[in-house]
């Protein structure tokens, strides 16, 4: 007879800093074997290339990745000119090579230009953009070529540099949603000579930063020692941007067991994601608030206290 695995008591986030060559899939499957808990997931792919912040959502957490994935993301990352891919980066194959022009500073601040603001960027062939219910990259792995449409994606603030003949250096913060790829393949069409992303690392990705980030080695280090807490991150770190409520006894026992509530001097504010709280400071989910006082739940989090 078979016995249910108890829960690990682990959740929270946890903040990867991602090893080249490791898919995002990678680093979720090796955090689930070294903390013991099974329900993981992470808020932003990184492709293999890619290096830098990862943010994992463990246990309870993981009801909150749809919140999260809407992070504003910081990035460095180098162009190579003159060399188109099939993938638009570096592990993709070669679909053509032409002379790269002489670049000036002028041609720099007018990539700049032309590339900030809102954008409507066609994603990779290669992404995980389903496309008639298959992912992009398997249709174009089988030879075919995936119909994207443009999506409508942000840059915030970007900055160019010649790194080296053929080679530009990229520094932007970006909204989400937004491929890195797509906008080195597109900045190398724009100076004639097409292109493809070199390199990659994401610095940021919200409230969080790579440097408040450990290694999988590291991870491994504090299993070794049992001191995850050392790692663990609260769940709503993450929602430092939405407006927060804060719940008496009774509001608490009716929010936990998805019932509305109302709060009689009236919430004071409106808001469709909302941060929802006891009065000892417990973080108690997701809710929805009405200017008239309505608190509904929308995510109940059973949290340890």
């Amino acid at each position: 007879m078979s016995t249910k695995r108890p829960e690990s008591p682990l959740h929270g986030l946890i903040l990867i800093d991602k090893p080249a060559g490791w898919t995002s899939h990678d680093v979720v499957a090796k955090a689930r074997r070294v903390t013991g808990q099974r329900r993981i997931g992470h808020t932003g792919t990184l492709d293999p290339m890619a290096t830098g912040l990862l943010v994992l959502c463990l246990g309870q957490a993981t009801r909150l990745v749809e919140y999260l994935t809407g992070h504003d993301k910081r990035y460095t990352g180098e162009i190579v000119l003159g060399h188109t891919t099939t993938t638009d980066d570096a592990e993709g194959g070669t679909i053509e090579e032409r002379p790269v022009p002489a670049i000036t500073a002028v041609d720099l601040r007018e990539l700049e230009r032309r590339f900030t603001g809102p954008l409507s960027q066609l994603p990779p062939a290669f992404s995980a953009i389903k496309v008639a219910g298959k992912r992009a990259y398997a249709v174009a792995r089988a030879g075919d070529t995936p119909m994207l449409e443009p999506r409508p994606v942000a840059v915030h603030t970007l900055s160019l540099s010649v790194i080296s003949p053929g080679r530009l250096a990229i520094e932007l913060h970006c909204g989400p949603g937004t491929y890195v790829r797509s906008l080195a393949r597109d900045i190398g069409a724009a100076l004639g000579c097409g292109g493809h992303l070199g390199s990659l690392r994401r610095h940021a990705a919200g409230p969080f930063r790579v440097e408040a980030a450990t290694t999988l080695e590291g991870l491994e280090a504090v299993a070794e020692r049992g001191a995850f807490e050392e790692l663990l991150v609260p769940a709503d770190e993450g929602m430092r941007g939405h407006e927060a409520a804060i719940l008496a006894a009774d509001g608490c026992r009716r929010f936990a067991h998805g019932l509305m509530h109302h709060s009689s001097g009236g919430a004071g504010m409106s808001a469709s994601v909302a941060r929802i709280y006891a009065t000892s400071g417990e973080f108690l989910g997701v809710g929805s608030v009405s200017g008239s006082g309505e608190i509904r739940p929308v995510k109940v989090l059973n949290l340890p206290n």
